[in-house]
């Protein structure tokens, strides 16, 4: 049974982390982190109580110091005497005496491998000799044991934490901000940890860049499984975001990775109150769960498909708009009547009953087809000889049909395929057809229909997300048509549609906003502020803006950003421009107008209004 199609959890070890543990033996957990300071005990406490009456298995605070991760202890004591029991684990950056002391109090410690050791980055450039590197390695052992010793004795789980954008200059050097260097990143502390037979590890891989993200992930399980370890995985695509987008971009990023059976504990970062991310995140989880035992899925990949970082499938590019290099497109179950005032208007409409107009492009079923030319026929395969020529055809297929009834395909330059799903499986037996077509040489282009009942916009959000964004993210569709029949609002059914595509960084229609979800470092007002910043540039569609509340998750971790936001200081903020801090602790009040003019001063300003 391959694998690149079918459910089923990657192997794991178990890891005991205060009494619940994680891997594949065990429920996918789900976890969040507080955004008030750890020092304040009574409002942290309540925190992590709604966090666990939500529903997670896990919290994490920040530990910015000694104090804070003593401060963590405290807090335990809090929930204890009201008898919540979660487990809590201690984020660390910089500070190896915070980890220490943290390991002493709580239930697990999270390190990031890019600056527990190696000293905060500063994107120079550095030379190594072999020798040298070697040095630098060993270097990293010592400094990891004093930390084992203490996490083996007080049986504290450790999480290995990597976040593109904030890997040490020496790994940057040596490999780049790549997916390869955050896996090697890891893969250096975690050797240590297999040498002192230390096994209580998770891992995860973090970006605010979806495919960056899924791209890590699966490296690093080829990288272990290479190595015969077989450790957890925590996912999640950091800075996410907020509201739909947030949840969307989650979905699709934590979403193709467990279709292939991967992830032990995931969190869904929001830049809300943390425990609205559970309920998602369970949403998450139960829906990919609910895959098991699905009927087998037969097929193989196309040749030279690298299932680690896909490349587009090659298809023919028909009447000038679908398939070839050409953005995907995104069809819709609606008149253009049916979506004015809309966000984002799809490339086609699909009317059923054959009621359309003269200035947009259709599909209609065949039998209400009649040669118009901007309407497309949509037949099925009996109808395929009943269909005139035509310069674009719509062929509907069931993901099951079997290829060797499409052989009349070859070299067919009209014809695009709606690839319908039939059973629990859905991005696994849609991917499966587009690999039968690369291996029998039919380049047609293809779209992925995918219809849900479901009128919750939460539901709906995190199903497509996860279904048509691993399919999108392997790059095997030239086209997304997402139905919900019961949802009032086609509006907002077209924008997750374009929402998905921009995750899996297909198709950018809007401002793309990284924002972090906060914690005990956050020097604003997080959410407030994220939405000043929307409201002042959601209509620069071609950049990309960060909004990170400390100097921690700032010029690394917002990565790609074209511009960011950064807290500095209580009420100062920090502009940047790419990694390039440009004005440094101006006050919080005059910080938006700045970044606007910033903008403009480098020619990415656009008006509103303008095209």
């Amino acid at each position: 049974m391959n694998t690149s199609f079918n459910y089923k959890r990657r192997s794991t070890v178990s890891v005991n982390v205060g009494g619940i543990a994680m891997g594949s033996e065990w429920p996918v957990r789900v976890q969040s982190m507080t955004n008030t300071s750890t020092d304040d005990i009574e409002a942290s406490a309540a925190q992590c109580q709604r966090i666990a009456y939500a529903g997670a298995d896990y919290v994490r605070l920040t530990a910015q110091g000694v104090k804070q991760a003593q401060s963590i202890g405290e807090i335990a004591q809090v929930l204890r005497s009201h008898d919540c029991s979660i487990p809590l684990i201690a984020d660390i950056h910089f500070n190896t005496n915070a980890a220490l002391a943290a390991a002493q109090v709580c239930e697990g410690v999270r390190i990031n491998p890019g600056n527990f050791v190696d000293p905060a980055r500063t994107f120079k450039q550095l030379d190594y000799t072999d020798e040298e590197y070697s040095a630098e390695l060993e270097r990293i052992r010592k400094a990891l044991l004093p930390f084992i010793a203490v996490c083996r004795e007080r049986h504290t789980a450790v999480r290995l934490g990597v976040n593109h954008g904030s890997l040490s200059d020496r790994i940057m050097s040596r490999y780049g901000n790549t997916a390869t260097g955050m896996v090697e990143s890891v893969m250096e502390f975690l050797r240590v940890f297999v040498q002192e037979d230390f096994m209580d590890v998770v891992i995860s891989m973090k970006a605010s860049n979806v495919v960056v993200m899924v791209e890590a992930v699966r490296r690093l399980v080829d990288a272990m499984d290479r190595e015969d370890m077989h450790f957890p995985l925590h996912l999640g695509v950091t800075e996410a975001g907020f509201g739909e987008d947030g949840r969307i971009k989650s979905a699709v990023g934590i979403g193709a990775l467990m279709a292939q059976g991967l992830g032990d504990t995931i969190r869904v970062s929001l830049s809300e109150e943390p425990e609205l991310e559970i309920p998602v995140a369970r949403k998450l989880v139960s829906y990919i769960e609910s895959r098991q035992g699905h009927d087998p899925i037969e097929g193989e990949c196309a040749v030279g498909y690298d299932p680690l970082c896909p490349e587009r499938r090659v298809t023919t590019l028909v009447d000038g708009r679908i398939g070839g290099n050409q953005p995907p497109v995104v069809i819709a179950s609606y008149r253009p009547d049916e979506l004015v005032g809309a966000d984002l208007q799809p490339d086609f409409y699909y009317s059923g009953d054959g009621l359309i107009d003269g200035m947009h492009q259709f599909l209609v079923p065949l039998d209400r087809w009649s040669g118009e030319r901007n309407v497309h026929p949509l037949l099925t395969l009996g109808e395929w000889d009943r269909c005139p020529e035509t310069r674009l055809r719509f062929l509907q297929l069931p993901a099951s049909t079997p290829i060797q009834r499409l052989e009349f395909l070859r070299d067919r330059t009209d014809t695009v395929l709606v690839i319908t799903p039939v059973g629990k499986n859905i991005p696994g037996e849609q991917q499966a057809l587009t690999h039968a077509l690369d291996r029998a040489g039919i380049h047609c282009p293809v779209v992925v229909r995918n219809t849900y009942a479901d009128s919750s916009s939460e539901w709906l959000q995190v199903k497509a997300g996860a279904d048509m964004g691993a399919v999108m993210l392997n790059q095997r569709a030239d086209g997304i048509w997402l139905e919900a029949p019961s949802c009032r609002n086609g509006g907002e059914v077209v924008r997750y549609a374009f929402a998905i595509l921009q995750a899996a960084r297909q198709r950018m229609s809007k401002t793309e906003f990284i924002s972090c979800p906060g914690c005990g470092r956050t020097m604003f007002d997080l959410q407030s502020t994220v939405k000043r910043v929307q409201q002042a540039t959601a209509h620069l569609s071609h950049l990309k803006i960060g909004v990170m509340g400390c100097i921690v998750n700032g010029p690394g971790e917002m990565a790609d950003a074209d511009y960011g936001y950064v807290g500095a200081a209580a009420g100062r903020i920090s502009l940047y421009k790419g990694k390039e801090c440009i004005e440094m602790n101006i006050p919080e009040e005059d910080a938006i107008d700045r970044l606007v003019n910033l903008i403009k001063q480098n020619d990415d300003w656009r008006e509103p209004n303008e095209d």
